[in-house]
């Protein structure tokens, strides 16, 4: 008699194993690392969270331990390269702790956000879709942070404002906006931002 094996079969869900405390912080720092490069690349839209994962060596599940969407990784990522390039500027302002460590500084974040425009581009429309995509408070978090750097920076002991602090963030940060005319300029855009800054600093600062 011929017997008829019948193969059950299920679908297995891969659960994401337990790290460690210093696996959870290596795949941290590997995927806001991989975000950072890929964001810069491509921009927000076209950054796949699938390779990201593949990158960092862990599974699309395992993602969801570290953040909860898309927007927080690139939210972190966003502020961990800002806490960098503050440490950066108060390396320079240590260096040169007056007014023209102050312009010296403001020429190192445009070249910056030269040089990442993905990121820093806030009137994109790549980066407006990713900013729309973040609640209220993340959104404050965001402006509060880029705010609360520079006024770190103009209350330097060594610094006095000739006008308003208030007037002083509003010019220096349209300053910085003008990155998104940088391919509409007749000059080079690092030599239009190095004059209006260098001509600025005498009119804000003492």
């Amino acid at each position: 008699m011929t017997k008829i094996i019948f193969i059950v079969t299920r679908r297995v869900e891969l659960i994401p194993k337990g790290f460690t405390e210093q696996e959870k912080l290596n795949i941290n720092q590997t995927l806001i690392k991989n975000c950072k490069l890929n964001w810069q690349k491509f921009g927000y839209k076209k950054t796949n969270i699938d390779e990201l994962c593949k990158g960092s060596g862990i599974s699309k599940g395992a993602f969801y331990l570290f953040f909860d969407t898309k927007e927080d990784l690139f939210l972190q990522t966003l502020k961990s390269v800002q806490i960098n390039l503050y440490s950066k500027i108060e390396e320079i302002l240590s260096e040169t702790p007056n007014k023209y460590g102050v312009a010296k500084a403001l020429k190192k974040i445009y070249r910056v956000y030269y040089e990442s425009p993905f990121m820093y581009e806030t009137t994109s429309e790549d980066f407006i879709s990713f900013f729309n995509k973040l609640s209220i408070q993340q959104q404050s978090e965001l402006n509060s942070l880029s705010y609360e750097g520079a006024k770190t920076m103009l209350r330097k002991p060594f610094l006095t404002l000739k006008i308003s602090e208030d007037l002083a963030l509003s010019v220096l940060s349209t300053t910085l906006l003008t990155i998104s005319l940088r391919d509409k300029m007749l000059s080079h855009s690092f030599d239009v931002f190095d004059f209006m800054v260098d001509h600025l600093i005498e009119k804000i600062f003492e």
